[in-house]
């Protein structure tokens, strides 16, 4: 049975002529429209929308952050901030992302609510387990994350927001699964909108510092989680009481494989995002909080680009399913065209408007960040650079998802995040900030040139257009009227191309 239809499981309550009666069954059915499966139409429709609220309240959130906290505490918060999207999913071995490939399999089978009982109880045992673990060895846990023990008082806030974001992620990833896009699109700009207003509440009038923002990430998914009770005793509600029979070694026999994989997946992408910032916080010269201030600075110099990745991302996402429909009509050629002619536009688009964000850097750093943030700005055109490529490198991975070579995709990021890791080591001593980001970019091209070395492997046979365009971003280390003039170059060489995709009837 599909969530939101007009039936119901089980016996229906007799009829009541109070007002009272009436309410709740008129709040019953408002619960039931919006966890109503949305088509890929609406769904498409309602991302485009509220991702762009999402991304503009992160935007200004982190704005404030930079403005509001000192260095070394917005350093001490991006280290929270990365162990959180680095432990959720690998505390609980990534049981969530299964949901989008069995829920619909265990609901066809009548057996929904042996599959959300059971992993909602393996998800809270081992998600309580990591929880204890942290507070169990708060010095341990305080020098691995924030390089030293000192700072023992924010493991136990860790503990608590790690408890919320695992609940939030299952919510997210069972939403998800049953296709209500409507309502996960609420939830994330809800998060995103507590978040920034808890945030800015409790350092502004409790305390300005890291564990304000950690204690303000918590909330605002325990906020969601709680908001969304309604909702999930609805699907408990809608789904079968009876179930047929389903021994645990069977069950789980399904379900890990594909678990690990995408645990795999998680944890080389998140290491991948997080591993420099803790090198710094680690390895950098100084004392802890010289280093953690160090990776304040970093922070400040990632905001923008931060914003360009995001759209590279989601843009990717968009195009699959159109590559995906070609690729399995055997249009081989045509998809390798379209994705030749993508990231001519994705990487030019992202160098012309990192060249823009350079020109207008400067009023941003001295009046938003309140000239605190000076070493972030001098290596701000290394970080744009890096988005650029890491916004390319996700584009080029679309092929390989059309061709099922996820585990080229994995490769590539392995190799990246290698590069990226011998490369800090070696230059951050001498160089500092300036050799993060450097390593950075290095680990990125990296990626870059292995996703495409997989991929002209598998037919993508890129032109010299595209390792232009490619090429393209470097130039931004020259300054942006160097970089605005190389993009216009480039794309006048290759406009009979864009209008070609342009004028796409399959796109």
């Amino acid at each position: 049975m599909v969530p939101g239809v007009s039936h119901t499981i089980g016996p229906q309550p007799a009829a009541q002529p109070s007002s009272a009666g009436e309410s709740l069954q008129h709040a019953q059915r408002s619960t039931v429209g919006w966890l109503k499966a949305d088509s890929i139409a609406s769904s498409v429709l309602i991302l485009l929308v509220l991702t762009g609220v999402q991304r503009l309240i992160g935007f200004v959130r982190s704005l404030l952050f930079c403005r509001w906290l000192e260095p070394d505490q917005l350093g001490q918060w991006d280290v929270a901030w990365g162990f959180l999207m680095l432990a959720a999913p690998l505390a609980v071995l990534s049981l969530p992302g299964t949901f989008g490939r069995y829920l619909e399999y265990y609901r066809a089978e009548n057996q929904l609510r042996a599959f959300l009982l059971r992993t909602a109880v393996a998800c809270l045992a081992l998600a309580l387990g990591a929880a204890g673990l942290l507070v169990a060895m708060p010095g341990i846990v305080a020098r691995l994350i924030f390089g030293s023990s000192a700072h023992q008082q924010l493991v136990g806030l860790l503990a608590g927001s790690l408890l919320a974001v695992i609940a939030y992620n299952y919510l997210i990833s069972l939403l998800t699964a049953l296709r209500t896009v409507r309502l996960v699109a609420l939830l994330e700009t809800v998060n995103s909108a507590a978040f920034a207003l808890a945030g800015g509440l409790l350092i502004c009038y409790w305390q300005p510092s890291a564990g304000s923002a950690i204690v303000a990430y918590g909330g605002a998914s325990l906020v969601c989680v709680v908001a969304a009770t309604g909702w999930m005793r609805t699907i408990w509600q809608q789904a079968p009481q009876e179930c047929p029979p389903m021994p645990h070694r069977q069950f789980w026999a399904k379900l890990l494989p594909l678990a690990g994989w995408i645990m795999l997946v998680n944890l080389l992408t998140n290491l991948f995002t997080v591993t420099d910032r803790y090198l710094i916080a680690q390895f950098a010269p100084g004392d802890n909080e010289a280093r953690l201030a160090l990776v304040g600075q970093y922070h400040s110099a990632r905001v923008l680009p931060l914003l360009l990745a995001s759209l590279a991302s989601m843009l990717a996402a968009m195009i699959l399913p159109h590559l995906s429909r070609d690729w399995e009509a055997g249009l081989r050629q045509q998809v390798a065209q379209r994705m030749n002619t993508a990231l001519r536009l994705l990487s030019l688009s992202l160098t012309a408007a990192s060249g823009l964000l350079l020109l207008a850097a400067p009023l941003l750093f001295s009046m938003a960040f309140a000239g605190k943030y000076q070493q972030g700005l001098s290596v701000l055109p290394w970080t744009l650079l890096s988005a650029v490529w890491f916004g390319a490198a996700t584009m080029a991975q679309m092929y390989l998802w059309c061709a099922e070579k996820a585990g080229k995709a994995c490769l590539a990021t392995a190799l990246g995040l290698a590069v990226g890791v011998l490369m800090t080591l070696g230059l951050l001593p001498q160089l500092g900030l300036l050799g993060v980001v450097l390593a950075s970019a290095a680990a990125n091209l990296t990626a870059l040139a292995a996703v495409m070395w997989f991929g002209c492997r598998l037919g993508l046979r890129a032109d010299r257009g595209t390792w232009l365009a490619l090429a393209s971003p470097l130039a931004l280390c020259l300054g942006p009227i160097a970089a605005l003039v190389v993009v216009a170059v480039v794309a006048i060489l290759g406009s009979p191309a864009v209008f070609l995709f342009l004028r796409s009837k399959h796109m």
